[in-house]
């Protein structure tokens, strides 16, 4: 499903922001829908599959709730693998900051957002991605 989605997108020239705004949605949500790592409502899925003229089926497929990370493995993608590179190398030290800031808990990857943006430097363009959870405290009984 993956593959239609990606080549109607494609085909179209849409960008993820602007699919995003047309749903009503962040760009990084509508492309985690479409890499099946999100879900979307009836009526976001609906909107996205006529934006890109696609079939009830895809609509269908992208209200489904995914299956996340069985059987993960390291991805080799060199950009996907910063992200464990970056949690191997920072991991630690977030970690305890987080547990410093606020306690024994964690960041929710449920009531979660990320923010992609381009920050202009003259030395190189920069990523600047933005995680945003809600701090969860481990329960005491």
């Amino acid at each position: 499903m993956t593959e239609v989605i990606l080549e109607a997108k494609k085909s179209q020239s849409k960008t993820w922001e602007e699919l995003g705004s047309a749903i009503g949605l962040d760009k990084v949500c509508i492309a985690a829908a479409c890499f099946s790592g999100a879900s979307l409502l009836p009526n976001e899925a609906e909107a996205f599959v006529k934006e890109l003229g696609l079939g009830t089926d895809v609509a269908e497929a992208l209200t489904e709730y995914p299956t996340k990370g069985v059987g993960q493995v390291i991805p080799s993608d060199p950009l996907i693998y910063r992200f464990f590179e970056i949690a191997y190398v920072y991991g630690p030290a977030a970690k305890s900051v987080i547990h410093e800031i606020f306690g024994d808990g964690i960041m929710s990857a449920i009531d979660f957002s990320m923010k992609v943006d381009k920050v202009e430097d003259p030395k190189g363009d920069r990523v600047k991605i933005t995680y945003e959870g809600k701090f969860l405290p481990y329960k005491k009984w």
